[in-house]
């Protein structure tokens, strides 16, 4: 058994896809309307297209908007991504006006960093 398909929630799929994909990197993997203007809309890794996929799930439970909503309040990170140069990605997602709420910071055996997604979520970076 392995994890194939992970979700995030998002109000907009088209201003999540556009930031995960010209910010962050990720690539489509799939791209399938599913009615009501919803899509199907996975994302992976160009590092690993075969791996684990971000689903960009439509925020249709109203149960979905308050659980982000208070994590992001309380500065929770939803998910974390791995990188292996936390201080060039930090770098790199600054010029391009990321919003961090924490710098690359070490934490034992991993450094970490927190972005803003401008989606409603904080993510974690991660460098073990």
């Amino acid at each position: 058994m392995r994890i194939n398909i992970t979700s995030l929630y998002v109000a907009d799929q088209q201003q999540a896809l556009d930031f995960y994909t010209r910010v962050l990197g990720f690539e489509v993997k799939h791209d399938v309307p599913v009615g009501d203007g919803a899509r199907w809309l996975t994302l992976v890794s160009p590092e690993d297209p075969d791996g684990t996929e971000l689903l960009l799930e439509p925020m249709g439970h109203p149960a979905a908007a308050v659980f982000c909503e208070a994590l992001y309040a309380d500065g929770l990170p939803f998910t974390q991504f791995e990188v292996s140069d936390i201080e060039a990605e930090y770098r790199r997602l600054l010029d391009l006006g990321v919003v961090f709420s924490m710098e690359p910071t070490e934490a034992g055996p991993v450094t970490v960093a927190v972005l803003d997604d401008t989606c409603g979520h904080w993510i974690q970076l991660i460098q073990p």
